[in-house]
């Protein structure tokens, strides 16, 4: 008999764990919307870009070199052609896939690796010349900051960290992508 009391009392405190944490998560401030840049002029935006900084995917993680080419397809998607190495001297290595577009200003897309799952692209900040551009994700597990060059100046890379941390993201999961080869 007293092991079914002290039965009771560990399944009210395990209950009770589990709703204090339900209730803790009912509190927690959820992230701000992401922001979205402005009207993007797709065929502008177009051609490579060297990713500085990012969260990375499980298949960037350790890359070096990293770049994206973008090419406008006549249907309006856009063929994305991701590269990049694995260390010094080891062969370059691809993954392409496809861009599609939502209607309105071109800063969200929903990017296409394996059929028919799309990922959530978005164009959350886009310099005025489109020399660099921070694309990110609404779940904030990925981000990238990329630029029209292989480096940025350092006052520039921390301003753009701070514009990720500002929309929500943990900045202390950036991580710098090394870019040399990938220039020449």
């Amino acid at each position: 008999m007293k092991r079914r009391p002290l039965a009771l009392l560990l399944g009210a405190a395990a209950a009770g764990v589990a709703l204090a944490a339900c209730s803790n998560m009912a509190r927690r401030t959820p992230a701000p919307p992401l922001p979205q840049a402005g009207a993007v002029d797709l065929p502008r935006y177009m051609g490579r870009w060297y990713v500085i900084g990012s969260i990375p995917t499980l298949p960037e993680r350790g890359a070096v070199d990293a770049t994206e080419n973008y090419t406008l397809r006549p249907d309006g998607s856009v063929d994305i052609d991701f590269r990049y190495r694995r260390g010094a001297g080891e062969s370059e290595q691809a993954l392409g896939s496809r861009g599609f577009v939502e209607p309105g200003n071109n800063a969200v897309w929903g990017v296409q690796f394996i059929w028919p799952i799309r990922a959530d692209y978005r164009i959350a900040w886009l310099a005025p010349d489109y020399s660099r551009v921070i694309v990110a994700r609404e779940k904030r597990d990925h981000v990238w900051i990329m630029a029209r060059t292989p480096t940025l100046p350092q006052a520039e890379y921390d301003a753009m960290v701070q514009q990720v941390g500002a929309m929500g993201y943990d900045t202390a999961r950036l991580q710098r992508v090394p870019q040399g080869a990938a220039g020449r």
